[in-house]
Order: structure tokens, then C-alpha cells, then sequence
């Protein structure tokens, strides 16, 4: 889908794309980040909406592995246990955010609670680390309460950084920053106007400018401004991500975010040898295997 049509009321550069739609262990996604033309939003390079949905099993993602990034998992609905090669078993709920980073290597799984079939709603984001730590060593972070900014119209859980005066506990790596807003009318978020931002609605739907953006799509709106107005004529439910841009250059396939093929490359090769660098998760689901890079077989680029 094109870009949708550019006002010259809306300012510097807005455009609205439609996310792509995946099956991701066994839940419906829209794939609004990692796509071509724009790979990062500040550091922010994976952004996956999940559900609503209900399942027979619920979330079903086995051990698989990650390099250079932060997971960062946030629900609207429902319930998750993350499990990864550190040790680190924890359900995540409503209200809760869990971080993961990758740095050298780790591994993980996203399952559903006991007794499955639990309703999932949220969102799976990506943060590419920049390359003062991208080489280091994994960790977790678990966060059961983050700061919330009381707006005019709108109510802002900050994530990871700060927005309007609050700022979370949860780590960064970079000058970025990410935030879930319910809006019930028209309201003005102050930003920074150093910043690239995405909106990304999970429910409702929002209008910026003379754009209406819905469930289903992404928002970007380039740097130059130091206010967002948004308007809702139904109760809405967004993700708000920004940061400066990401300027390092990025290369990306299946779970790794590194700087060449040639890192991917070799990372997939010690996932498919389980090498000690990605160990090992106590998940009762079977590990991830997918086929080599395409351009590791013969006529592959």
C-alpha cells in the first residue's frame, strides 16, 4: 500500500502505511515495523501487534534466538510466560512490561499460562542496540509498575524513557523512548522535536492531521515538531514510539539484528549447532530451526 496523501497542515513529513499480516505461534500479528523504506523508527526496528485473539493453546513460541536487540513485551490483554537461556522464568500481565536484551546472544520462549487458552492482546517490539553494546552480554528485566502522566484527554503508561515529565525504570541503550496512550478526546502530547515517532493504534482509531489512523497501520512523523495533537471521537488505544534516528546501519533476517550477513550468517550457525552462546531454555516446546540465510546457498545474494 502507498503512503497515504501528505497534508500541508500536518506539518513535516506524516505518512500512514498498512501493517503486513503474519502467523506468529499460533496468533494473528500485524506487522507494522520492519518494513522496506523504513527499517527503524530511532532505534525502534520490530513493532508486532498481537490479537485479540483467543486460542485453543494461546501463545505457542518455542526456544529461538536473538543477537543485537531488546525485546520489549507489552500486553493489553491476557497473559504470557517468558522463559530464556538465563534462567529467567516470568508471566507477564496487563500493566507489566518485561525487557530482554540479546547483546552477544540469548534465547527465549513466549508461552502461554498453565492450562492455556488464555485471550492475547499486545505488543512484541524490537529495540536494535547500538554497537557500544550490542557485543555485551544478555540480561532481563522485569518491570511490575511504570510511571504514568495524567494529560488533558489522555492517560500515558511510559514504557521505556520519558515522556511529559515521567520516565521509567526500564533500560535503554539509545536516545529513544516508547509509551502507551489512552485518548478519549483531542488532546496534545509534548515531544521532542530532536525525535522520529510511530503511532501505532491497538484499538479506536485516532486522526492526526487530516490522517486517520486505525488498528492495522503505522504512523510516522518525521522530526520537526514539539507537540503531537491527537483526536479521538471513540475511546482509543495507541503505542506512541520515537527517538533520534538510528544511524548506524542495520542488516536484519529472522530473529538477529546485526551489522553484515556475515554476523547473521554466523550466528544462525551456532543456533542450528546450539552453540553455548545462545544456551539453553527449560521450555517444555521445542526449539525453533529454519533454514539457512538465502544467501548461504547456492545462487543466494
Amino acid at each position: 500500500m502507498s503512503p497515504a496523501p501528505i497534508s500541508p497542515v500536518d506539518g513535516p513529513l506524516l505518512e500512514v502505511t498498512e501493517s503486513r499480516t503474519a502467523d506468529v505461534g499460533g496468533i494473528m500479528v500485524r506487522r507494522a515495523l520492519r518494513r522496506h523504506g523504513r527499517r527503524t523508527v530511532g532505534a525502534w526496528c520490530f513493532a508486532d501487534h498481537m490479537g485479540p485473539a483467543s486460542g485453543q493453546g494461546g501463545l505457542s513460541i518455542g526456544p529461538h534466538p536473538h543477537i543485537g536487540l531488546q525485546t520489549v513485551t507489552w500486553l493489553f490483554e491476557g497473559e504470557v510466560l517468558h522463559r530464556d537461556s538465563l534462567g529467567s522464568e516470568q508471566p507477564i500481565r496487563p500493566g507489566q512490561l518485561n525487557l530482554m536484551t540479546a547483546g552477544h546472544g540469548v534465547s527465549h520462549s513466549e508461552e502461554a499460562p498453565s492450562g492455556g487458552g488464555s485471550r492475547v492482546h499486545g505488543m512484541q517490539l524490537w529495540v536494535a542496540q547500538p554497537s557500544s553494546t550490542r557485543e555485551g552480554q544478555p540480561a532481563f528485566e522485569h518491570h511490575a509498575a511504570l510511571p504514568v502522566a495524567e494529560l488533558p484527554g489522555c492517560r500515558a503508561t511510559v514504557l521505556v524513557g520519558a515522556l511529559a515529565g515521567m520516565r521509567s525504570s526500564a533500560r535503554t541503550d539509545s536516545d529513544h523512548f516508547g509509551a502507551d496512550l489512552t485518548i478519549d478526546r483531542r488532546t496534545t502530547i509534548p515531544i521532542e522535536a530532536h525525535h522520529e515517532h510511530a503511532v501505532v493504534v491497538a484499538t479506536g482509531r485516532i486522526r492526526i492531521g487530516t490522517s486517520v489512523v486505525e488498528p492495522g497501520h503505522l504512523a510516522y512523523l518525521a522530526p520537526g515538531r514539539d507537540e503531537l495533537p491527537l483526536d479521538a471521537d471513540v475511546q482509543s488505544r495507541l503505542l506512541l514510539l520515537g527517538g533520534s534516528p538510528f544511524t548506524e546501519t542495520i542488516s536484519m533476517w529472522w530473529n538477529y539484528v546485526a551489522r553484515s550477513t556475515a554476523e547473521i550468517s554466523q550466528a544462525h550457525a551456532d543456533w542450528t549447532a546450539r552453540a553455548a552462546r545462545f544456551g539453553t531454555v527449560a521450555s517444555p516446546l521445542d526449539p525453533i530451526d529454519v533454514p539457512p540465510p538465502p544467501w548461504t546457498e547456492p545462487g543466494g545474494r
